[in-house]
C-alpha cells in the first residue's frame, strides 16, 4: 500500500428546518409488510445485492420508477477491470489513486480492483453480452487509464445490457418480489437501529415495510444541477433519507462533472461517452483550435476534473457557450458501429458525428459523496447497508476514474447482499410492527410552485457549486437554500414532486455546506479563492452527521 487510510474529520451541521420524517404516520393507520431483507433501488447495485442474498431469505426490492429506468441503464462507457495480459492490478490501482487526487482509501482501491475480473466474468455467466472480437473481449480506454481495460456492450449501451441480464436473473429468484413505481420516503428507525422504510406505492398506497436488514441502493443526485447527464429520477432521495435518519455522510462536496455533454440549447442533455475520446476524438474550441494539450500532457485522456475545467476555461476565453468534439479523422463506419446510441442522439439534431463537430459542455454526472460505508458495505446505522452511487466508500477519492462506477456497484452490491444476508440469518423469525408514530410538523397553508423552486435550485447549484466555486457564491447559495428550506422542508406533501424537492434541498444544503468548509482545490472541488491543494489541513475526508434528529 502507498499510504495508510486517510484521517476522518467529523463535522455536524444539520440542514435547516429538516424534520425527521417527510410524512406523518401511525402504525394503527397504515398497511404493513414484513420481509427479511428490503432492497431500495433497482439499479446494478441493488440487483447485485439480491443475487448475493441467501435464497432461504425473503427479499423485497422496491424501485422508484420501472426497472429499466435506473441511472445504471444510462451508463455508456463500460466497466473497468484488469482483463488483458498486458495490464496489471498495480496499473489500475495507480490510475485510480492518481485520478482521485490523493484522497482515495488505498485499501478500498486495492480490494475493488482485485475483485473486478471475477465480477465481470460473473456478468457474462448471467448472460451479459460484452463486445468481442475473435472470442476475446474488446477493451476500450478512457480518460485517466494507462491501459485498455474497459469492457463495453453494444458499443455504447453497456449499462442497458448489464441491467437487462441482471433483471432477468433477479426476476427468476423465487424468494424475491419486485415493486416498481414505489417511492421510498424514509428509513424507519428505533433505538438506533434501521427497521425498514416507509414506502408509497402507486398500486398499494403508503406502507410501513418492516425488514430485518435494509440495503440502500438509490443512486445519485445529478438533478440538483441545471446541466446534468442524469435521468429525472436522480434527486438524491437515498442521500436525504439516510441523512434524516442520522447516518454518517462523507465527501458531500465532491460532485463529478462529465466534460462532454451534448449541448443543444433548449433540449435535454445527452451524455457523450468518454470512450469517444478514448477512440481518438479531439476537443476543439469555436475557432477549431485543439486546446487540451495546453492543459495536460494526456490531452483529451486526462481525468474528468481536468478536462471539465479546461473546457470551462476555453468557453470563457472564447466567449462561447460550448466547445466541440471532432471525430472527423476517425473511420466513419467504425464510429457508427462503436457508438450507435450517440450517433442516433446527435442525428436527431441533424449532426453527423462522422463529419460534423459535436457541441459539448460539462454537466453534473456522478455523486462521489454519500453514505459512508466500510469495506463490507455497512453504514453507521445498525441494520442498514448501502451500495452504488448513494455511497462514499473511499474508492473514488476527490475524482472518480472513468468506468470505476459500475465496478463499485457490483463489488459493494455483492458485499451488501452478503453482509445483510449473514445478519438476517442470525435474527429470529419474529415479525412485528414497532409502535412508532410521527406527527405532522406543519400542514400546508398555501400552495407552492414546486417546479419554480426546483428550477431555481438547479440554476443556483449550477452557478454556485459547479465546475468552479468560490466562497462568496457558496455563501449566497447557502442563504438561498436556507430560505427555501424554511418554508418547504417542514411541510407535509402528498406527492412525489413535493418529496423530491424536499430531498433535493436537503442534499443541496449538504453539498454547499461541505464545499464551504473545504478551503482548498482538490479533484472535482475547484475553489477559485483557494486554488491550491492543502495537504496540511485538508488531506482528510469530511463526514457530516445530522445532530438534530427528531422523532423515533
Amino acid at each position: 500500500m502507498d499510504s495508510p487510510a486517510l484521517p476522518i474529520m467529523i463535522e455536524s451541521d444539520p440542514a435547516p428546518f429538516s424534520p425527521r420524517y417527510l410524512t406523518a404516520y401511525h402504525p394503527k393507520e397504515q398497511a404493513h409488510c414484513f420481509v427479511d431483507i428490503l432492497v431500495i433501488g433497482g439499479g446494478i447495485a441493488g440487483l447485485r445485492a439480491c443475487l448475493e442474498i441467501d435464497p432461504s431469505l425473503s427479499i423485497l426490492l422496491v424501485t422508484k420508477e420501472s426497472m429499466d429506468q435506473s441511472s445504471s441503464s444510462y451508463a455508456q462507457g463500460g466497466i473497468a477491470g484488469v482483463l488483458d495480459s498486458d495490464d496489471r492490478f498495480e496499473n489500475h490501482y495507480q490510475d485510480t489513486l492518481v485520478a482521485g487526487a490523493d484522497l482515495c482509501d488505498p485499501e478500498v482501491v486495492d480490494m475493488v480492483i482485485r475483485e473486478a475480473p471475477d465480477h465481470i466474468r460473473q456478468l457474462i455467466a448471467w448472460g451479459t453480452h460484452f463486445d468481442q472480437a475473435n472470442g476475446k473481449l474488446l477493451l476500450g480506454r478512457e480518460g485517466g487509464h494507462s491501459h485498455n481495460r474497459v469492457a463495453h456492450a453494444f458499443g455504447d449501451a453497456t449499462g442497458r445490457e448489464i441491467i437487462r441480464a441482471m433483471i432477468d436473473s433477479v426476476s427468476a429468484l423465487p424468494n424475491t418480489r419486485i415493486w416498481q413505481h414505489a417511492f421510498t420516503l424514509d428509513l424507519l428507525t428505533a433505538d438506533g437501529v434501521c427497521r425498514g422504510a416507509i414506502v408509497h406505492c402507486q398500486q398499494r398506497g403508503r406502507l410501513l415495510i418492516w425488514a430485518k436488514q435494509t440495503i440502500l441502493c438509490t443512486g445519485g443526485a445529478g438533478q440538483l444541477y441545471r446541466e446534468t447527464t442524469n435521468p429525472e429520477l436522480a434527486t438524491g432521495d437515498g442521500h436525504a433519507m439516510a441523512y434524516r435518519a442520522g447516518v454518517q455522510m462523507a465527501d458531500m462536496e465532491f460532485m463529478q462533472f462529465h466534460p462532454t455533454v451534448l449541448y443543444i440549447a433548449g433540449s435535454s442533455r445527452s451524455l457523450i461517452s468518454e470512450a469517444v475520446r478514448g477512440e481518438g476524438a479531439i476537443l476543439v474550441d469555436r475557432n477549431g483550435y485543439r486546446f487540451m494539450p495546453e492543459y495536460d500532457v494526456r490531452a483529451e485522456l486526462a481525468p474528468r476534473d481536468i478536462v471539465s475545467r479546461a473546457i470551462v476555461n476555453q468557453m470563457e476565453a472564447t466567449q462561447h457557450s460550448n466547445v466541440y468534439l471532432d471525430l472527423s479523422q476517425l473511420d466513419p463506419d467504425y464510429v457508427r458501429n462503436r457508438f450507435p446510441s450517440i450517433d442516433n442522439a446527435c442525428a436527431k439534431f441533424g449532426i453527423d458525428i462522422t463529419r460534423d463537430r459535436v457541441p459539448v459542455r460539462p454537466g453534473a454526472h456522478y455523486m462521489i459523496g454519500g453514505v459512508r460505508v466500510d469495506r463490507d458495505a455497512r453504514t453507521s446505522l445498525t441494520g442498514l447497508w448501502a451500495a452504488g452511487e448513494v455511497i462514499s466508500s473511499g474508492l473514488h477519492g476527490a475524482n472518480r476514474l472513468a468506468s470505476n462506477s459500475l465496478l463499485e456497484c457490483l463489488v459493494y452490491g455483492a458485499h451488501a447482499g452478503a453482509g445483510a444476508s449473514r445478519a438476517a440469518r442470525e435474527m429470529p423469525d419474529r415479525y412485528q410492527a414497532e409502535s412508532l408514530c410521527y406527527a405532522s410538523v406543519q400542514d400546508p397553508t398555501e400552495p407552492l410552485d414546486l417546479a419554480d423552486i426546483r428550477n431555481s435550485l438547479k440554476a443556483r447549484m449550477w452557478r454556485s457549486a459547479g465546475v468552479r466555486r468560490n466562497g462568496r457564491e457558496l455563501a449566497d447559495a447557502a442563504d438561498s437554500i436556507a430560505t427555501w428550506c424554511r418554508y418547504v422542508l417542514p411541510r407535509q406533501f402528498d406527492s412525489q414532486a413535493g418529496w423530491e424537492l424536499q430531498n433535493m434541498l436537503t442534499v443541496a444544503w449538504l453539498i454547499i455546506d461541505s464545499s464551504r468548509r473545504r478551503q482548498e482545490s482538490r479533484g472535482v472541488h475547484q475553489r477559485t479563492d483557494f486554488p491550491e491543494s492543502d495537504d496540511l489541513h485538508w488531506h482528510s475526508r469530511q463526514v457530516v452527521v445530522n445532530s438534530n434528529l427528531e422523532g423515533p
